[in-house]
């Protein structure tokens, strides 16, 4: 049985990383290649501190720089590479949250195997993503710096870490809360506990801006939206389809062994 939700967990999420990706392309790199141009723009002005000031110029001609060669292109960046990551972030996510659905079925009453991957694609896209995200948003290319790469990655998944950590401690509280005071009341309860330990933890953890002022508000926002949207898509289709997937195949199971 484990194989058979795992090998539909993945083929879900595959599907839903090829259709997230196509959300991706046409809502998100648009803000990304703006970006990008930004930062060509930033780049050229700073190696070119006679652009502003014309004593700057040497009357000697300068040679021209070697320009470096481009590994990758950008049209293979925004289309093949694109659907590659998020195409195996999909399997990887379907594969996992597989994993997860054979843990909770049958855990949370007596619900359809549809509702309860809806109800366990809401909570992981809350859980995982989404506060994530509303601490440590998603930045586009010429925002941020260098030098911090390594310490907001570090910060980021491991709030995700945690998030993911409290979020599981919430839901096994809740199961045992519902048991004495319904379950209407004991989720109320778990999910108030988790928001609270995660503001908590967001309010203690180190805030990172490092937008710069001259950034355009506008392509800022556009990217963000994209990004919220891309895993939107992803998760939603990931639950449905694999809500599908699976009822039909424990439909037939039941059937085999009742026959």
């Amino acid at each position: 049985m484990m194989r058979t939700l795992l090998v539909r967990g993945m083929l879900a999420g595959l599907i839903a990383g090829v259709l997230a990706t196509l959300f991706a392309y046409f809502f998100g790199e648009p803000s990304v290649d703006t970006a990008i141009g930004l930062e060509g723009t930033a780049a050229h002005s700073h190696s070119d501190p006679g652009a502003h000031d014309p004593a700057a110029h040497d009357p000697a001609p300068a040679e021209p720089a070697a320009e470096e060669e481009e590994l990758v292109t950008r049209g293979v960046q925004s289309t093949v590479g694109l659907l590659t990551g998020v195409g195996l972030y999909g399997v990887a996510v379907g594969g996992l949250f597989s994993l997860a659905f054979a843990f909770v079925y049958g855990r949370l009453g007596t619900l359809r195997p549809r509702v309860t991957a809806a109800l366990l694609t809401a909570g992981a896209f809350v859980v995982v993503f989404l506060v994530p995200f509303l601490k440590y948003p998603a930045n586009p290319p010429a925002v941020g710096q260098a030098g911090t790469i390594e310490s907001r990655t570090s910060l980021y998944f491991g709030f995700v870490a945690l998030s993911l950590l409290v979020g599981i401690l919430a839901a096994a509280f809740g199961r045992k809360l519902a048991d004495k005071l319904g379950a209407w009341r004991g989720g109320l309860i778990a999910a108030g506990g988790y928001v609270v330990l995660i503001a908590v933890a967001a309010a203690l953890l180190p805030s990172i801006d490092e937008v710069p002022s001259s950034f355009p508000g506008s392509t800022l926002w556009e990217f963000r939206l994209a990004s919220v949207g891309t895993q939107l898509v992803l998760w939603t289709v990931l639950g449905l389809t694999f809500g599908a997937l699976v009822e039909k195949a424990l439909a037939r199971k039941e059937i085999s062994s009742v026959a």
